[in-house]
């Protein structure tokens, strides 16, 4: 508990003081500059603003002695110098709309901040005239020396934090604060795909070492932002991701959202930009795991890179002192828009599965310790394939011994399918193997498909889509559960009453800050009707919408499809699994099952045969 100040006594009061220049700079440092990455990221959005092409970022440990940003950008004049390490000027903004930001920066106040706390010196030049130079330390700053420069900037920041020592000893290990910078980097070079970045370690002098770099991509929106995704966050991203297009009331989703079955074990590759800013967003955040929540399990977490662009004056990015929130004025219209956007693109994906599914399952079949041999050997033709067939075939299957003598294995092997199934996407079953996977045959290799994963999955979609038009049922209480909150609750509750009704939970106001649960849905029989208010209550305040009661009908939807379902253990015929495969081509999200693993494995020609050496 804090005790008053012993000095302040009957005859004293606190006098009210104006702080000097150095100390306002240095408390708006605490909030702009928390750590060496907050730095770089101020640095860099300047450049980017500056209309850079190539950036080039230098540290050394961990940023905590080094920081220099150099850019190609439109520089500045010497006159501009002075002012541009002065508090709240800018070039960014007039003043007259504060709304109508369409920049990274507009308060003005990285430059000076970082002077209060650092040496800071910024060398500059325009086209057209000659360099120029600045330097501030510890918030003394010198006069405008001439300077040689071929053009842009070049901002070198020494001794992060020197002039305020007690924030060096929150700092973390040079390890942690090169890794917070890098993340800062990446997130800028998504942002902006047009502009080239380089990140380099000058901790041992010299040239240092390149940690990360990529070059400016070429072409429209969506191939220059997939070359860009592809060199930050890898191949296996933008190969098992869908390209993300929609509009609403003024308000436009683009960007790549990955396949449910390519999920991490982590919130690592979730990435927003709100106009080009990147921004961590409770509603955001809360939007794409209601767009997500029906094909993963709670321990996994999708991997996308969504990008919302509007009018400046539908977004207030001016809530937060590090700009990494914002705040939308139809809050509703945004989140609808991701989770709407996302969940057409998913629909819209039908079967598909991720690659890396098929990566893992070779991994697992390779021989480890061993290279595998290359042998090399042509590889046959279809006439070949057809001839060797006909002369290999048996002219009297009675006189022919083979694998009939052998004792039955758990397996059984189909006729020969119609050519054309094999063309289909699933191909054409051959044979099923342990009376659960289904193994079938593409034009280009082959598909193993767990059975009752898949056949879960199908039953689930048909009951989502008769609860859809049906509705839920639901139960009248005997006695109306009443549950006490406090009026803030209870407003946030009641604002979304129409929506938990049509889920079968009905709610109203029960006088003062209570209210009254009448009706729970049938599907869930005897439920804790106040457990389940308190649990909505609890992802309202913590993501800003709740799937809290849709979770649980659908997860009673999920364990009757479960044992509707093909068992494991059941031998089906040729044509059942056939139907299946046509089936799965047919309905939406029969890639994965109703945790988020994949239904099926495709393994290419190719694949096999490097299996085998044969390439």
């Amino acid at each position: 508990m804090h005790s008053p100040d012993p000095q302040i006594g009957q005859d004293a009061r606190p006098v009210i003081r104006q702080l000097d220049e150095t100390a306002i700079n240095r408390i708006a440092a605490g909030e702009v500059v928390e750590r060496p990455a907050s730095a770089v990221k101020e640095l860099v959005e300047n450049a980017i603003d500056a209309g850079a092409r190539r950036i080039e970022i230098d540290y050394a440990d961990g940023g905590k002695t080094l920081i220099r940003v150099r850019d190609d950008g439109c520089g500045m004049s010497s006159d501009d110098l002075p002012l541009a390490l002065s508090r709240h000027a800018t070039s960014k903004i007039d003043g007259t709309d504060l709304l109508d930001i369409r920049s990274f920066g507009f308060r003005g106040e990285a430059l000076p901040s970082l002077g209060a706390v650092g040496r800071l010196t910024i060398t500059s030049r325009v086209e057209g005239a000659e360099g120029a130079s600045i330097a501030v330390s510890g918030g003394r700053q010198s006069g405008v020396k001439p300077a040689a420069l071929n053009g842009g900037t070049v901002v070198e920041l020494r001794d992060l934090f020197y002039a305020t020592p007690a924030r060096l000893k929150f700092l973390r290990t040079d390890r942690a604060e090169v890794q917070s910078i890098t993340d800062v980097v990446k997130r800028l070079a998504m942002a902006e795909p047009l502009v080239g970045f380089t990140l380099r370690d000058v901790s041992d002098g010299g040239e240092g070492r390149v940690t990360f770099r990529v070059a400016p991509e070429n072409g429209d929106l969506f191939s220059a932002l997939h070359g860009r995704l592809t060199a930050v966050l890898g191949k296996d991203f933008t190969e098992n991701a869908l390209a993300i297009d929609a509009e609403r009331e003024g308000l436009r989703l683009t960007g790549f959202a990955a396949l449910p079955t390519y999920s991490r074990g982590a919130a690592v590759a979730q990435f927003f930009f709100v106009n080009g800013r990147p921004v961590r967003d409770k509603l955001l955040i809360g939007a794409l795991r209601a767009a997500y929540f029906d094909f993963l399990s709670r321990d996994r977490y999708p991997a996308v890179c969504l990008f919302i662009d509007c009018d400046p004056h539908l977004v207030d990015v001016n809530v937060h002192p590090a700009k990494s929130e914002v705040r939308f004025r139809a809050p509703g219209v945004a989140r609808g828009l991701v989770v709407s956007g996302l969940r057409h693109a998913l629909a819209g994906a039908g079967h598909r599965s991720s690659s890396t599914v098929s990566q893992q399952t070779l991994g697992a079949l390779r021989p480890e310790g061993q290279e595998a041999r290359v042998y090399q050997m042509d590889r046959p033709g279809p006439r070949t394939v057809q001839s060797s067939y006909e002369w290999q075939a048996p002219r009297d299957p009675i006189e022919t011994p083979g694998f009939a003598e052998m004792s039955a294995p758990s397996a059984r092997v189909e006729p020969d399918p119609e050519p054309h199934d094999e063309a289909l996407p699933l191909g054409a079953a051959r044979a099923q193997l342990h009376e659960n996977y289904i193994l079938a045959q593409t034009a280009t290799g082959l598909v193993i498909v767990d059975a009752h994963a898949a056949h879960e999955r199908l039953v689930y979609e048909k009951l989502k889509a008769q609860m859809a038009q049906n509705g839920v049922a639901s139960q009248a209480l005997l006695i109306p559960e009443v549950v006490d909150m406090s009026a803030q609750d209870c407003a946030a509750l009641l604002e979304i009453a129409d929506d938990l009704a049509t889920l079968g939970l009905g709610i109203e106001p029960f006088g003062g800050t209570a209210i009254a649960v009448r009706e729970t849905p049938a599907l869930l029989g005897r439920v804790d009707a106040k457990a389940m208010v308190l649990d909505i209550l609890d992802e309202l305040s913590d993501l800003g919408s709740s799937q809290s009661v849709q979770a649980k009908v659908e997860a009673v939807l999920s364990r009757v499809a479960c044992h509707g379902s093909v068992r494991t253990g059941r031998r089906m015929r040729a044509e059942e699994m056939n139907a299946l495969l046509r089936e799965m081509e047919a309905t939406p999200h029969s890639g994965q099952c109703n945790h988020g693993r994949p239904t099926y494995v495709e393994l290419k020609m190719t694949d096999i045969e490097r299996l085998f050496g044969r390439t």
